[in-house]
């Protein structure tokens, strides 16, 4: 530090001391934990030991997928057989070999772009802290979540126990679950209560009452394909959230807000931009929604340090010796004898051409257009209408506990700033059974689909620390003590990361051809959903493996 720097320092820890340059007089600063006092040397001390702070984009190889895009399709080096090729290694694909194997079918390979198969679901170390790279959580399974409860019970996280359902409380998510920081504090609870009016009070319970006016048992389910769709559910979807918002006179901007915030973080983007069916189907298809003071039901939810990692990695566990990672899938060509599928190995620019019986694309829609080389009409229009929204994950490493603005509420599991551009961040070490708060990870969300075209520029064209100062200064409202305990930031860029269920796409005619596709080409994703959750993915996934293992058998 230079000598210039170094006096400006000194002055400037004076200045928070209380002391006075001029006088060179008494401090009176008291320096005790959680002071002003400390806060301010915190904070200070954070810019000065900004530098210190290491990192970087982790994952999600932007490259590889391009390629499938500008890549000129080689003629194939080899040439081999399997019974199914699964093209995708996402939540889908994984669940897609599991009913191939449960089924008796071991004639299959699965072809992963990334190195470890997860998509959304994947989970990586900081510093020796697990922490998620997606997805963090799942609730525990509703009456319609068949896949899932069997899931969770073969993994022993459920059982039935004369007659009732339990969960595995060490995974169930602990205490405190969630907080707001709004007004200059933390409340509990992500609904803004603190500071709010009576007029916003009785806009909760308006919105309660819609919601449990409209959310009829099979109205809205999980999986969505087990729902009674019909002209009132349609009528919704042809609508924005926004739009029936405005329609019912809920105007009030913390509900507004809140709401908003819900959708952003379920399907990656605002109440603007997601049909009205989306926005209820949020409420509706859980508990509902629960206005202060109600004494409804609320979700409980399975959580791990690593996230939804933990089932991912279990899921792909059975079938080790039948995944590809790194493996870019380059044109998929159906003909009277089976399916042509060719693969390039990226870690040798060997190009496989696989002939299957059956193929499964457990790719987004807009990726299995172009992996095929005759795409139905409904999926080139699904290619062209539904739209992807882009993510931002980063986690932070922190050294120690933070102090600055605890308010009435503790650090919780998941933390919401009101307002934020993003979703907050997850608490790591919230299911640690230690009885302090020290060093942990904080995982911080911000979804981009009210601009996915300008998100994914954003993601690709902003250096690291472009981005790592655009997190620490949304947190430090909050945090003024971050930046100092902050030791690394290790970021994942998500372009495609979720489908967004903006009006007019779950009723569409091309996303009902595409669930009832019986070919020797199957589609297996979220995006069939027109949203994407855990649920959605294994359904699919599992659906599109049980169709192909019958149909080998079949002959």
């Amino acid at each position: 530090m230079r000598s210039a720097g170094r006096r400006r320092f000194l002055l400037d820890v004076l200045r928070i001391l209380g002391w006075s340059a001029a006088a060179g007089g008494t401090g009176c600063g008291s320096g005790a934990p959680g002071s002003s006092t400390q806060t301010g040397l915190e904070t200070l001390l954070g810019r000065w030991r900004g530098k210190d702070i290491a990192g970087g984009f982790v994952g999600q190889h932007f490259d590889r997928g391009h390629r499938l895009r500008d890549l000129q399709h080689p003629q194939p080096d080899t040439v081999r057989r399997t019974g199914v090729a699964i093209v995708g290694g996402g939540i889908a694909g994984l669940a897609a070999a599991r009913a191939l194997l449960r089924a008796g079918v071991d004639d299959y390979r699965l072809f992963e772009l990334e190195d470890e198969p997860g998509g959304n679901s994947r989970g990586g170390l900081v510093n020796g802290f697990a922490c998620p790279w997606g997805a963090h959580y799942v609730p525990t399974p509703g009456p319609y979540a068949d896949e899932l409860a069997e899931l969770l019970t073969e993994y022993r996280l459920r059982r039935v126990q004369g007659g009732r359902v339990e969960y595995d409380e060490m995974h169930l998510c602990h205490s405190p679950q969630e907080r707001l920081f709004i007004a200059g504090g933390w409340q509990e609870g992500l609904l803004p209560v603190r500071g709010q009016s009576a007029a916003t009070l009785d806009a909760y319970r308006r919105f309660a009452d819609l919601v449990g006016e409209i959310g009829q048992p099979g109205a809205f389910t999980i999986p969505t394909s087990r729902c009674r769709w019909d002209e009132s559910l349609a009528a919704l979807d042809r609508l924005s959230f926004a739009q029936w918002l405005d329609q019912h006179q809920l105007v009030t901007p913390a509900l507004r807000w809140y709401l908003d915030y819900c959708c952003r973080d379920d399907y990656g983007a605002g109440i603007e931009r997601v049909s009205a069916w989306a926005g209820l189907h949020y409420f509706a298809s859980r508990h509902g929604f629960a206005a202060p003071q109600a004494h409804e039901a609320a979700d409980e939810l399975l959580t791990w340090p690593e996230g939804n990692a933990w089932l991912a990695r279990r899921l792909a566990a059975p079938h080790r010796e039948r995944i590809q990672t790194a493996a870019l899938g380059l044109r998929v060509a159906e003909n009277r004898d089976g399916v042509e599928v060719d693969v390039i190995d990226l870690s040798t620019g060997q190009v496989t051409r696989w002939l299957a019986d059956q193929v499964i694309l457990a790719t987004p829609l807009f990726v299995s257009a172009r992996l095929l080389a005759t795409p139905p009409s409904a999926l080139q229009q699904a290619a062209a209408a539904l739209e992807h929204a882009p993510w931002l994950v980063a986690n932070l490493h922190l050294e120690q506990r933070l102090t600055g603005h605890t308010g009435d509420a503790p650090l919780s599991w998941d933390n919401v700033l009101y307002g934020a551009a993003g979703l907050g961040y997850v608490n790591a070490m919230n299911q640690s059974t230690l009885p302090y708060a020290g060093a942990t990870v904080l995982t911080y969300y911000r979804a981009f689909g009210n601009d996915p075209l300008g998100g994914r520029r954003a993601l690709l064209q902003r250096s690291w620390e472009e981005w790592r100062e655009t997190v620490l200064a949304e947190l430090q409202t909050a945090h003024p003590d971050l930046r100092g305990k902050v030791r690394r930031i290790d970021m994942m860029r998500y372009g495609h990361a979720m489908a967004i269920p903006t009006p007019g796409t779950r009723g569409s005619a091309w996303l009902a051809a595409l669930q009832d596709n019986t070919g020797r080409v199957r589609f297996a994703h979220s995006d069939l959903s027109a949203y994407s959750v855990f649920e959605e993915a294994l359904h699919w996934g599992l659906y599109a493996g049980e169709a192909a293992a019958r149909r080998l058998r079949s002959g």
